[in-house]
Parts: structure tokens; C-alpha cells; sequence
């Protein structure tokens, strides 16, 4: 029952740091005035979260608390491991693109995260083969159910508003100061 616990935690520290992540990046992007610009920040924060934490922690504390065997850095684990990396960086800017065209977060982030799971479990069912039985009808009409919810969320998504229409246009400047120094 505790680890129960411990993992449903876990899960809903990832759903809640990845259901922030769509409109995070569109607010980043707004204010870089360029999505690939805030793109280049979430690699600074992956850089950050995703090598710096773990090298402190393998190689300066010597500890890894997911450590199961022996850990090893033999080629072929590490290639899956750049592959896994690959994946998400890739699905990254893919996410960042659709944004980009969308124009918000609102039904792209839905779509995306909603879509994912499918994708996994197909990809874990046949191609990957990792699961020890075939899940049951009503696991499948869960994934069904996430398909039908991905079609509701295009049919009727909202509209939304440019942040360009939303934002007081500057004060047009009629004149130089003449008393201000020139450069």
C-alpha cells in the first residue's frame, strides 16, 4: 500500500509538472516573441534537471537511489537511453511547432498528452512486448475513450484570442526631444 502511494506521487508530480509544460512554454514563448527561443531554454532546464543533477549524484555523492543490479554504462543500454532522450526531445519540438501553429496550448497540450498514452501502450503492448498478459476489454475501452476524448477536444475547442489583439498599443512618438542628447 505504500508504495502504492509513493507512486501515485510520483505520477501526479509528472502530471502536474507536464500539464504546467505546454502553457508554460507558450507563455515563454509569448514573451520571447519566438517559440524555438523559449525551445533553447526548456534544453538549458533539461541540461540542468537532466545531466548536471544526475552526474552530482552518481559521481560526486555515489549515490543512485534507482540503481537495481549492478549500473552500468556498457553501449548498448546507454544508445537506449540517448533513444529514450531522443524521444522526448523530439516530441519537445513537436509540441513546440504545434504551438507554434495552434496559436495556444489550450487543445494542443490535450491532444498531445492524450495521444501519448495510446502511442505507449501500443508501443509497449507489440513492440516492445514488456507487459507479462494482453490487458483486458475494459483497459482497451479506456484507450478508446482517451481516442473519443482527443476527437471532442478538436470538435469543440474554444476560440481563442491573439495576445497581439489583447495588448494596449504603445504611444505613438511625435517627436524627437530635442533636448535629449544624441547618441
Amino acid at each position: 500500500m505504500q508504495k502504492t502511494l509513493v507512486v501515485l506521487l510520483f505520477v501526479a508530480g509528472a502530471a502536474l509538472a507536464w500539464g504546467f509544460y505546454a502553457p508554460l512554454v507558450h507563455r515563454g514563448a509569448t514573451s520571447l516573441h519566438s517559440n524555438l527561443r523559449a525551445f533553447l531554454f526548456v534544453g538549458v532546464a533539461y541540461f540542468i534537471v537532466a545531466v548536471v543533477v544526475p552526474l552530482i549524484m552518481i559521481f560526486v555523492f555515489n549515490w543512485d537511489p534507482t540503481a537495481r543490479g549492478t549500473p552500468t554504462f556498457e553501449p548498448k543500454p546507454v544508445m537506449w537511453g540517448l533513444a529514450a532522450g531522443l524521444s522526448g526531445a523530439i516530441g519537445a519540438l513537436f509540441l513546440i511547432f504545434a504551438l507554434t501553429n495552434a496559436g495556444g496550448a489550450i487543445y494542443v497540450a490535450p491532444l498531445v498528452f492524450g495521444g501519448a498514452p495510446i502511442v505507449n501502450t501500443i508501443a509497449t503492448l507489440y513492440i516492445f512486448n514488456t507487459a507479462k498478459t494482453t490487458p483486458d476489454w475494459k483497459f482497451f475501452t479506456g484507450i478508446g475513450l482517451a481516442v473519443v476524448g482527443a476527437a471532442m477536444v478538436m470538435i469543440f475547442k474554444p476560440e481563442m484570442e491573439s495576445h497581439a489583439a489583447t495588448k494596449p498599443a504603445a504611444p505613438a512618438v511625435a517627436h524627437a526631444d530635442a533636448s535629449a542628447p544624441v547618441h
